[in-house]
């Protein structure tokens, strides 16, 4: 992440922004979510890139209605004051049925600009 070694933070220190998406994520609030994201931002998730806001809402409705699970936040780390780790263990009914997932922001102007999503 931009050569910086990622400390581990408390789930506190976590960017506002940050927390107001897993927040709004782990509600299936699409609404407010989407509001947490730049206008050119883009996510990557599960192989699939989403860019700009459009796209993003449309993943974001799509992940709250695919599978039914738990989420429960395992880490947070921080690698500079524009990147930072959140990882997740999700059981459910998706294949698998567990994982845990790193969810790595990069922040612009207090909003989400990149987001990716992985194993």
């Amino acid at each position: 992440m931009h050569g910086n070694q990622p400390r581990t933070i408390t789930p506190d220190d976590l960017p506002e922004v940050i927390t107001r998406y897993l927040t709004a994520h782990r509600a299936h609030d699409t609404g407010t979510a989407i509001t947490t994201f730049t206008d050119d931002a883009t996510v990557i998730d599960d192989g699939n890139t989403y860019r700009g806001s459009a796209a993003i809402e449309q993943w974001l409705d799509r992940s709250a209605t695919e599978f039914t699970y738990t989420i429960h936040l395992t880490n947070a780390q921080e690698a500079d004051t524009a990147h930072y780790i959140a990882t997740h263990h999700l059981e459910g009914n998706f294949p698998g049925g567990t994982i845990d997932l790193r969810y790595r922001f990069t922040l612009r102007d207090d909003l989400i600009e990149h987001l990716s999503i992985e194993p």
